[in-house]
């Protein structure tokens, strides 16, 4: 995601540039040291998933890959640019404060206002088919809460912030709505819906083709 918006004339990813862009060492944490054969078992993982597909130019010798977990035609989940912003950051940095993102996400997204983010948070905590992130319990010392991505389990030690809680506007509280793996059947549910459609179409085009060669 981060490359396809910072990078597009090096996108798709090869292997090589995925093992990289890993290992880099700006703005990740925590900091990693990933060789090729794990990034290749992930990339296969997600590819079954439907989140990664292989996208290898005409002549190319070399496989790239490309994201599909967000804003394509073959899933669900549809983001702003500014949603896709605070999203990748997330999931790139983990949890952090609303203050965190306003210095960060303008490398992804433009930001037309600072408080957008605010409302960028609101909104994808309160998306009706399930919340994609969550505002955490201020810790000792820190002037606001952090936000983090639900897209994998919290770890047990992470606290949610609770409605009561004096830090957060009510807008911000988020709902009780689907789990993450409801969440998760709903998405594979759906692009099994989508692929089966393909495949139909498909199928009439062929026997289409088949069809104006016997004519």
């Amino acid at each position: 995601m981060e490359k396809q918006i910072t990078t597009p004339d090096q996108y798709p990813l090869s292997l090589n540039a995925l093992v990289n862009a890993c290992n880099q060492k700006s703005n990740r944490e925590p900091l990693l040291q990933l060789d090729e054969p794990t990034v290749k078992f992930v990339v296969d993982g997600l590819s079954r998933r439907h989140f990664v597909v292989e996208k290898s130019g005409f002549g190319s010798r070399v496989p790239k890959y490309q994201q599909i977990f967000c804003n394509t035609e073959f899933g669900s989940l549809k983001f702003t640019p500014q949603e896709t912003g605070v999203i990748c950051e997330l999931l790139l940095r983990g949890p952090q404060t609303p203050g965190e993102l306003r210095a960060r996400v303008p490398r992804l997204a433009e930001l037309p206002d600072p408080s957008v983010i605010e409302t960028v948070l609101a909104t994808l905590a309160a998306r009706p088919d399930g919340a994609l992130v969550t505002r955490l319990a201020r810790e000792p010392g820190r002037r606001d809460s952090r936000w983090a991505q639900l897209f994998e389990e919290l770890p047990e030690s992470v606290t949610v912030a609770t409605g009561d809680d004096p830090d957060a506007p009510a807008a911000v509280a988020a709902p009780q709505g689907p789990t993450k793996t409801e969440l998760l059947a709903r998405v594979a549910s759906l692009e099994a819906e989508v692929a089966a459609l393909r495949a139909e179409l498909a199928m009439f085009k062929q026997a289409g083709a088949t069809q104006d060669r016997e004519a």
